[in-house]
């Protein structure tokens, strides 16, 4: 087949772990010590007494976030925080970070320390150490790249793939807030573009633009599950929604699921938000993403410790593959979930 002849494949026809999959299918490992690579939420080292988990993001101004309506110290704090929750999505806590950013003309020197004012902070609330990183031109906006490392005992590490038939499926907080938030300051952005006189009207939106500005890792699960001596079966971090999660963690577990509608956590503030904007909550949880809240499993028996806490939502149960994943609505009808989640590449 010449160049010219050769088939090409569009990066708008693969969702972003079809492409994943598609770069590193072919990648080796070379050293033991590498215990778990492409494929999780965070890869995973041997580091002795314990294992080294290490998770990498990328984010970018046009794609990722507007710095029309994004503060540059939230958007320091939340990318580290989305980084974060990557680790806690292993059952691990992260203890060192390394940031490298490029950046535009367009910036100053007091733009900057305000991202990394917002980088601090979430350091400082999370005790993570900002151990070094890159700086480097950019000749249009801005793009930001956050490595961070946590550790986490050996019997302890939690990946996507070790759910079993009758665990329990269990989702920390509320979900579909993020989304919402994101809706109501592209909503005001359109109509600051156009008119320029125009004042954003932001108020009563608190509880859903704090959910998408400034959102927070679920360090407190990893608390609470060591000290219930609690291992999940499987775990992942909500950043593409509800049913695209869900579904990575069956389909990594080779199983199917079950999901009750009224079992799956909306909040009152985000019912409200989504009214107004005449939008389903349910389809705002499911499809919305950056709620970054912690999926998991757990056996039947840790069911009395899990429902002690009133940040844990169980939501279903996991079961054969045979028998579909489904969510089961208040009507008694089975849908089939699908992943609708956000596509980075969507043309």
């Amino acid at each position: 087949m010449t160049e010219r002849n050769k088939q090409v494949t569009e990066l708008k026809e693969l969702g972003e772990f079809q492409l994943i999959e598609a770069l590193t299918k072919d990648v080796k490992i070379y050293h033991k010590s590498t215990i778990k690579g492409v494929g999780d939420d965070a890869a995973i080292i041997d580091a002795g007494d314990k294992a080294m988990v290490v998770t990498t993001d990328m984010l970018m101004e046009g794609i990722h976030f507007s710095l029309v309506y994004t503060p540059l110290m939230h958007l320091g704090y939340k990318a580290a925080i989305v980084n974060f929750s990557d680790v806690y999505a292993m059952n691990a806590k992260p203890k060192q970070m390394v940031v490298s950013i490029a950046v535009s003309g367009k910036f100053t020197l007091e733009a900057l320390q305000d991202f990394y004012a917002g980088l601090r902070l979430a350091c400082d609330t999370y005790q993570v150490d900002l151990v070094g990183g890159d700086t480097t031109s950019s000749l249009t906006g801005m793009a930001i790249s956050i490595t961070v490392i946590g550790e986490v005992e050996k019997n302890k590490i939690t990946y996507r793939n070790g759910a079993k038939i009758n665990d329990l499926i269990c989702v920390t907080g509320d979900l579909g807030a993020a989304y919402l938030g994101l809706q109501v300051l592209e909503r005001e952005k359109q109509l600051f573009e156009q008119n320029k006189n125009f004042q954003p009207k932001l108020d009563g939106y608190d509880y859903v633009l704090h959910r998408q500005l400034k959102p927070e890792a679920r360090k407190d699960l990893i608390d609470f599950l060591e000290e219930k001596n609690i291992v999940p079966t499987s775990m992942i971090d909500i950043s593409d929604g509800l049913s695209s999660e869900l579904l990575h963690l069956c389909s990594q577990s080779n199983l199917g699921c079950k999901v009750f509608q009224h079992k799956i956590p909306v909040g009152d503030k985000a019912e409200l938000v989504a009214a107004e904007l005449n939008l389903e909550p349910l389809i705002c949880a499911l499809n919305g993403g950056e709620d970054y809240e912690l999926l998991f499993t757990v056996p039947l028996v840790d069911y009395e410790k899990i429902m002690k806490n009133t940040e844990i939502s169980v939501i279903g149960h996991m079961v054969d593959t045979s028998e579909g994943r489904y969510m089961i609505t208040e009507a008694d009808t089975a849908i089939e979930l699908r992943a609708q989640g956000w596509n980075a590449y969507g043309g």
